[in-house]
């Protein structure tokens, strides 16, 4: 059994991560969301990771459909659209309803709104870990849509958009877990105050 006294849950908050929108569509239903979990893994067959909570709508549609759309989030992605598909459930809400996207090859929607490049994937493993699903896809189309914009790292939505992981996220940390620190300037030095 694992110590919690042993792990700084700042320590997670070092490790690098960018932001994207991870998308699938099932007749007709097309739906996304905010993950921070993509990673290429191969070069040649070029194939990317995608790591899904299993109770997302989209994890049952990429199980599905067997495809998925990665779009690279902006640095200067606009509020609503994490909101939208962060922190809402496509089983409720129609999330391409009144955002600009493509199709791809497969029929997943491919989201063009403050994306700066896009993947599509077919699904060619899935693995079990646990409270997640973790998607493997060969990448079968790609594109850049803003090749002069940066972007959107998990750092940045958390220190400057002070944005947290919502809880099915893989990288979700209960925020009472979060010691606050404060430094303290005195005549013999600084002290650290949790």
């Amino acid at each position: 059994m694992a110590n919690d006294n042993l792990i700084n849950i700042e320590a997670f908050f070092k490790v690098t991560y960018g932001l994207y929108i991870v998308s699938s569509g099932l007749n007709n239903k097309l739906n996304g969301f905010v993950s921070n979990s993509v990673f290429q893994v191969t070069a040649e067959p070029n194939k990317f990771a995608v790591c899904c909570h299993k109770n997302n709508f989209t994890a049952t549609q990429i199980k599905e459909s067997g495809a998925f759309s990665v779009s690279v989030l902006q640095k200067d992605t606009k509020q609503g659209l994490i909101g939208l598909f962060g922190y809402k459930s496509g089983r409720d809400v129609n999330k391409y309803e009144n955002v600009n996207y493509i199709v791809g090859k497969t029929g997943v929607p491919v989201l063009t709104d403050d994306s700066i490049a896009w993947f599509e994937c077919e699904v060619t493993q899935s693995f079990d870990v646990g409270t997640h699903l973790l998607f493997i896809g060969k990448v079968i189309s790609s594109d850049i849509i803003n090749p002069a914009e940066d972007p959107l790292t998990y750092t940045y939505y958390r220190e400057v958009k002070k944005g947290f992981a919502p809880e099915n996220a893989p990288t979700f940390i209960d925020r009472s877990k979060i010691v606050k620190k404060t430094t303290v300037k005195g005549k013999s030095g600084n002290i650290n105050v949790e």
